[in-house]
């Protein structure tokens, strides 16, 4: 085991984020902690590598172990360029080296024991640099700046002229060329394009260190992580397996949850049923066995109702026309800035229905083919043609359409004024505005913060194409969820920019891949993409054919077996249901009989006539009796009938 962690408790003023969380991670264990945004994942992270102090618990890191960090805004130093940054962290095999190097132009001048010393030194460094691998620690730190997306020409750029994203780059660089035995990473993919991400995910899976990371990627997390450390209302709960083994435990763990909560309740309900009905018998035995009942209801220990969760809302989006069925046709597009060509000739059409992604690394143009379509970009050659009826609604991380002055809320009420205030606020809550959030002014918000406000608005349209760039972008994965289903849902047209691989799986019907200036098709989805990479060439772009994901499969003969049963075991439980009905009815109908001949029987008692005759008397009396052991007997059966 290299980490452990007990018992933690942590609170900011009132606000308890970690309740008592323990786990643990083994030598060579790849896990990964999740949880909505503000669950506490950065916190935890921050605690156990000494940042903050928990208000209670234990973190312990196993002895003579070490661990690096990278948190979402790394420093590194900005004096350096790309190449002498990342060569920082092998500088004592520089100086190795330039030792060995000094060494060996000493023992070209000594002679007898001076020369045995100097000889016996370039051993002992030479041993110790080949130990450490020092003869490829600048192909591996080449490596590490390429596979990062760092092109040769951009190793001698300072570190200074670099953006935000390419110095966290630069600073996962480092960490990942020290090599401790835990590394530690806080949304390492957020600045990495997909084949970064492809590529981290292969260093990290065959490293021989511990890695412990956060993550909204999900494909990266099922590629690298093995355990699931789930933070939710402030517990931790460990998951064995990725990250979709996580969610399929989560989600039957969650239906469980409400199916025990509602069999209780049903069971409450019917409980009070059954003591109000044996009251109303007003027997003696009948009250004592709803008094016995309500001591049982009372020692029950209820159970509390599931908090409702991101998977519980649902976002329907909803055409306002159907358009017609050629939605965009591209022809022979091109664009240059200056001297950089980003593509050229450029040929696709979209199908109405059609969900369809546009991929490719940084740099290449994706963004910039949405602007054109959109018409905030001219291009240098080429045309483009919508489709008849088409209404676009357009999401653009760079240009949302929001109002500064008003408040969350009125920047969608004013929008869609149909919408009642429940509406709104869920609608907001999809994407984590809750609360007091709702009336926080747009101008206060963050780039990320009013980017999830745009794509609101946009889920709201009833536009027949929607056209987003980066839609997943600053939303976590519950959000995620909410909007993939929205679309699987929508019946209009789809094109989007994503380095969501997750995402463009449960969503593309077909991917545009754009690299070398071209675009080239791929009838599936993201899986189906990689699979064809290295497998037969692809269709290009534009080919008219039937994806494989419109063809629906044929019914097996065992699940059309199965559906037989089904139906079947349907039909007895329904005639059973019925006998066990009209068996109740039949019952409380007899009992009904029985008490108002058991009332008739004390009115006749009652009568001079009948009170000074002995006969009648005993007569009555027996039928009395016999009526109250019926009726006993009766009480039985109709409380064994009355369960569920």
């Amino acid at each position: 085991m290299i980490l452990s962690c007990q018992n933690i408790n942590k609170s900011f003023l009132e606000q308890q984020v970690l309740k008592n969380c323990s786990f643990h991670l083994e030598d060579r264990e790849k896990a990964a902690i999740v949880g909505v945004n503000g669950a506490g994942k950065t916190t935890l992270l921050r605690i156990l590598v000494g940042e903050l102090e928990p208000d209670e618990g234990v973190v312990a890191l196993s002895h003579g172990k070490s661990f690096g960090y990278l948190p979402q805004d790394a420093a590194v130093n900005t004096d350096h360029t790309i190449y002498e940054e990342l060569l920082s962290v092998k500088q004592h095999l520089v100086d190795m080296e330039r030792r060995i190097r000094e060494t060996e132009s000493a023992m070209k001048q000594a002679q007898g024991a001076e020369l045995e010393l100097l000889m016996r030194r370039y051993t002992d460094l030479s041993h110790a640099f080949e130990q450490e691998n020092g003869y490829a620690f600048q192909s591996e730190l080449t490596g590490v700046l390429k596979g990062l997306g760092f092109v040769p020409e951009e190793f001698s750029k300072p570190v200074s002229t670099l953006s935000g994203g390419q110095k966290t780059r630069v600073a996962l660089g480092k960490l990942l060329l020290k090599a401790p035995d835990l590394i530690i990473l806080d949304e390492p993919t957020n600045h990495l394009d997909m084949s970064s991400i492809a590529w981290l995910e292969t260093w990290l899976g065959n490293y021989r260190g511990s890695v412990l990371l956060v993550s909204h990627d999900r494909y990266f997390l099922d590629r690298v992580a093995g355990k699931i450390i789930e933070i939710d209302n402030a517990r931790v709960t460990v998951f064995t397996g990725n990250y979709t083994a996580y969610a399929a435990k989560k989600e039957m763990l969650r239906k469980a949850e409400w199916n025990a909560y509602l069999n209780q309740q049903a069971e409450i309900r019917h409980q009070e049923e059954v003591i109000a009905k044996l009251r109303s018998f007003n027997r003696e035995k009948s009250i004592r066995r709803a008094e016995s009942r309500e001591k049982m209801l009372s020692r029950i220990e209820v159970l509390d109702r599931p908090a409702e969760t991101a998977a519980d809302m649902k976002i329907s989006l909803t055409p306002r026309v159907l358009s017609g069925s050629d939605v965009l046709s591209v022809e022979h597009l091109s664009k240059a800035f200056g001297s950089n060509r980003l593509f050229g000739d450029l040929s696709f059409s979209i199908k109405r229905g059609e969900h369809v992604a546009l991929i490719g690394d940084n740099g290449t143009g994706k963004t910039t083919i949405l602007k054109i379509i959109n018409g905030l970009e001219k291009p240098d050659a080429g045309k483009i043609v919508p489709g008849s009826r088409v209404q676009i609604g357009y999401y653009d991380q760079e240009h949302h359409v929001l109002h500064p002055d008003k408040t969350l809320f009125e920047e969608i009420s004013d929008a869609y004024p149909t919408l009642n205030n429940t509406e709104i606020r869920n609608t907001l809550a999809a994407f984590l505005f809750t609360g007091e959030t709702v009336f926080k002014r747009i101008a206060d918000l963050s780039g990320g913060e009013r980017g999830r406000v745009s794509l609101a608005k946009l889920m709201l349209s009833e536009s027949n194409f929607l056209i987003l760039d980066e839609p997943t972008n600053h939303l976590d994965i519950a959000s995620k969820e909410i909007l993939e289903d929205a679309l699987n849902g929508y019946e209009g047209t789809v094109l989007y920019v994503s380095h969501d691989r997750y995402f463009i799986n449960r969503t593309a019907h077909r991917i545009l891949e754009l690299s070398g200036q071209t675009l080239t098709q791929y009838l599936g989805d993201y899986d189906y993409y990689l699979e064809k990479k290295t497998g037969p060439a692809p269709e290009a772009a534009g080919t008219k054919g039937t994806p494989s994901w419109s063809r629906p499969a044929a019914a097996s003969p065992e699940k059309v077996s199965a559906s037989k049963l089904s139906w079947q075991e349907k039909k007895e439980q329904e005639a059973a249901r019925r006998k066990k009905e009209n068996a109740l009815k039949k019952c409380e109908d007899r009992i009904s009989l029985l008490e108002a001949r058991d009332r008739e029987i004390d009115g006749q008692m009652s009568q001079p006539d009948t009170a000074c005759d002995v006969a009648a008397l005993q007569t009555l009396s027996l039928e009395k009796a016999s009526i109250a052991d019926e009726l006993a007997a009766l009480l039985e059966e109709w409380e064994k009938l009355s369960e569920p």
